[in-house]
């Protein structure tokens, strides 16, 4: 069956909309780098359907997400765009608003770089970023259970783990990125937010 489920988007997607909802009040246009189950694009499409959501994935994840989007039928969720981070080919933009839960710790460092220079390439003056998902702080885990989620991602595969939020940081700084919020979210996540420079 093409749809898939994910229990974590069940259970973070509430408090990330409690956030979102206040964030983005003044965009319109958003574009969700790694849609993955095309859960969170069809859950905060219903509930703020003034945004025109933007959904891209690898195609390996297109037909999951493009099962939610069939069942919801929701005109301002669109079909997800082939988006290779590492690849120079992203959608023109400009956006409003990009976000991506839960991608910087299954990228390797290098497309998380990579993310942020295309990020600052669609992203119009003033833009919003919003990134949520597990980071380290100065180097250390947050919480026993994010070091223990962080061996077990290593294990999966070498290139992953959770990035430290000074490098990721830095990496939005170098695209004219300030840091505007740090939200503290549940499980030992938090939701960060940057603006572009309106130059």
């Amino acid at each position: 069956m093409s749809k898939q489920f994910s229990a974590a988007c069940e259970r973070n997607r509430e408090p990330i909309l409690a956030v979102l909802r206040d964030v983005l009040a003044d965009c319109r246009q958003v574009l969700e780098i790694g849609s993955g189950t095309g859960q969170h694009a069809v859950y905060f499409g219903a509930h703020l359907p003034r945004l025109q959501w933007q959904t891209s994935d690898l195609p390996c994840n297109h037909a999951s997400i493009i099962a939610w989007q069939q069942e919801a039928r929701l005109p301002n969720v669109l079909p997800p765009l082939a988006l290779d981070v590492a690849s120079t080919d992203w959608p023109q933009g400009p956006y409003d608003a990009v976000f991506s839960a839960n991608t910087c710790h299954i990228m390797a460092w290098q497309e998380v770089e990579a993310m942020f220079v295309g990020i600052g390439r669609v992203l119009r003056p003033g833009g919003l970023v919003c990134i949520y998902g597990p980071f380290n702080e100065g180097g250390r885990f947050t919480s026993i259970s994010n070091a223990q989620f962080d061996a077990a991602l290593k294990a999966q595969a070498p290139h992953m783990g959770i990035r430290d939020f000074d490098a990721v940081n830095a990496l939005a700084a170098r695209q004219g990125l300030t840091l505007l919020a740090d939200h503290a979210m549940p499980a030992n996540n938090r939701l960060l937010v940057w603006r572009a420079g309106m130059d």
